[in-house]
């Protein structure tokens, strides 16, 4: 591939959505290409290599629909996808769809700029490209966030980040290690980490509400009785509110039956394991007090389970309702603070003072440690967007435009961005649905949107601004009529110190928001503007 070139279309990312367009832009005769900062495919499930990674969402669920032939031929070998699994699957569709000639490895785009009609497209390895179209697949939990504390280069010890794990999976065997952070990856790491580590120091901010996933290998006739009804269960997916084909809609309230009966309900989703409980009743997200019925079961169950009292109290999340922040599913992971070479540091209302040269200070007390490994996320949905300098026509920043908070008409597109595109981004289901469902139908949306400016003879689209506003302010109306934005939470942009808070998700439902795109396609894109 040469240094400088002119495409139909660039797109950057290699994950799920990255390769998805791809595939649809080759199919349709478009000179497209990838352009990835890692060395493989795979986005996520490359980058977060963490002990535990795993994705919470079933296997069979969280996987391509768009290609039969892809769904009979695969076959998923556990319950939820772990990351060998999920980086495995990513190669094997790259590979079965010749993408890979079509992906620029190693390559980092650091600026887009849309001039004379066109975007010019600048990377750290001095390619400059030409292009109609810029497709931005970057993932929504895809910029590591290290939060800014003092000392931090003063530590002799070796620092990791969840987010950004080394090839080689670091030996923890007979070594002290402390951990910031009990979020998702903290929740799947800290047990594996804690089987072989001498000693495992967890700093916690903030408790999470965790589920069990009841993790385990997929029976072969299981998998196998899917595969026949494949169909059925994509239709349910597509029709419901997060996009899982076993989680329908409830019809009873929390209030609707005993108490007795609601903590039978409650008790067989504990078993079942992963994110049944919260798809018990219609008002969970919506109602503080029947959230909170669902939010004591969890926080009665960590109390059994943990021994030491105190430790129990300090991992019971009493700060937000349950399911406002992304629900944690784990494998034994309080169960792991009954073992002795495991200690919970409270730092909530005692922040970390300084990183010294052999561990770290929080209450004037000193941790000693040979490894620090951080656990503390993501700059969510707009990170990874804002990593690349993107100029519209008038030389005016993105980043600029999103100073106080992320604006998109249906998380596709930004006015004043002609022929800029993004898959999942802020104001779309993404992070609030099994994802690579929405990856499918954020690209095939845009996928048509594209030919439907071809075929007009059109030479760009713009989203509206008036209809841009609209949209961001039905985003918040269905935001706000619901529990999520009392938690303090990256789906706010509250864990990146600075950002502006804004509820980025669209929490509408994947269904509702297919059936809004759909309607504005019938309705000649309504909201877009062709020149």
């Amino acid at each position: 591939m040469s240094n400088n070139r002119v495409l139909d279309t660039v797109i950057v990312g290699a994950g799920f959505a990255g390769m998805y367009s791809l595939h649809k832009q080759l199919s349709d005769g478009f000179n497209a290409e990838i352009f990835e900062k890692a060395d493989d495919v795979g986005g996520t499930w490359y980058w977060n290599k963490y002990p535990g990674a795993r994705c919470d969402i079933e296997s069979m669920d969280y996987s391509y629909s768009f290609s039969e032939e892809l769904q009979q031929e695969w076959n998923w070998k556990e319950k939820y996808g772990t990351q060998p699994e999920l980086l495995k699957y990513a190669r094997f569709v790259s590979k079965k769809f010749n993408l890979r000639e079509k992906i620029n490895f190693k390559t980092t785009i650091i600026k887009a700029s849309f001039i004379n009609k066109k975007w010019k497209i600048e990377t750290d390895n001095n390619i400059i490209i030409e292009c109609k179209y810029l497709v931005l697949a970057t993932g929504n939990l895809s910029t590591p966030n290290t939060p800014k504390i003092k000392g931090i280069s003063n530590f002799k010890g070796k620092i990791y980040h969840t987010g950004a794990w080394p090839k080689e999976m670091p030996v923890f065997k007979d070594r002290k290690v402390g951990i910031i952070g009990t979020g998702s990856s903290g929740v799947q790491s800290i047990p594996i980490i804690s089987e072989t580590a001498e000693k495992l120091f967890v700093f916690q901010r903030t408790a999470n509400f965790s589920l069990p996933a009841r993790h385990h290998k997929l029976p072969e006739d299981k998998r196998e009785n899917y595969k026949k009804d494949y169909k059925k269960y994509r239709d349910l997916a597509k029709n419901s509110s997060f996009g899982i084909a076993k989680y329908q809609p409830p019809t009873k309230s929390a209030f609707d039956v005993s108490d007795d009966e609601r903590n039978d309900i409650y008790e067989r989703a504990w078993r079942e394991g992963g994110q049944a409980m919260l798809f018990a009743f219609t008002d969970l997200l919506t109602n503080e007090e029947a959230n909170k019925t669902a939010a004591d079961f969890v926080r009665n169950k960590i109390k059994k389970i943990v021994r030491d009292k105190e430790t129990a109290e300090k991992l019971c999340p009493n700060d937000h309702p349950i399911g406002t922040k992304r629900l944690c599913l784990d494998s034994n992971y309080f169960e792991t603070y009954n073992k002795e070479n495991v200690s919970l540091i409270d730092i909530s209302n005692h922040p970390i003072q300084e990183i010294t040269d052999n561990g770290l200070i929080t209450n004037n007390i000193e941790y000693s440690f040979d490894d620090l490994v951080f656990a503390t996320g993501f700059d969510a949905m707009t990170g990874a967007v804002n990593a690349i300098e993107i100029l519209n026509e008038k030389n005016i920043s993105l980043k600029s435009i999103w100073s106080n908070g992320p604006k998109t008409y249906l998380g596709i597109m930004v006015s004043e961005f002609p022929n800029l595109f993004m898959i999942t981004g802020p104001q779309s289901p993404g992070v609030k649905s099994q994802m690579i469902l929405s990856i499918e139908q954020h690209v095939d949306f845009i996928h048509n949107l594209i030919i439907h400016k071809r075929n007009n003879k059109y030479y760009q689209v713009n989203a509206n601004k008036n209809k841009q506003e609209e949209w961001v302010n039905h985003n918040n109306e269905v935001a706000n009529a619901t529990l999520y934005p009392l938690a303090h939470s990256w789906y706010n942009g509250d864990n990146i110190a600075g950002k502006t808070r804004n509820f980025m998700p669209y929490v509408g439902g994947v269904a509702n928001y297919k059936n809004i795109c759909d309607e504005k396609i019938k309705n000649n894109y309504e909201g877009f503007e062709f020149l």
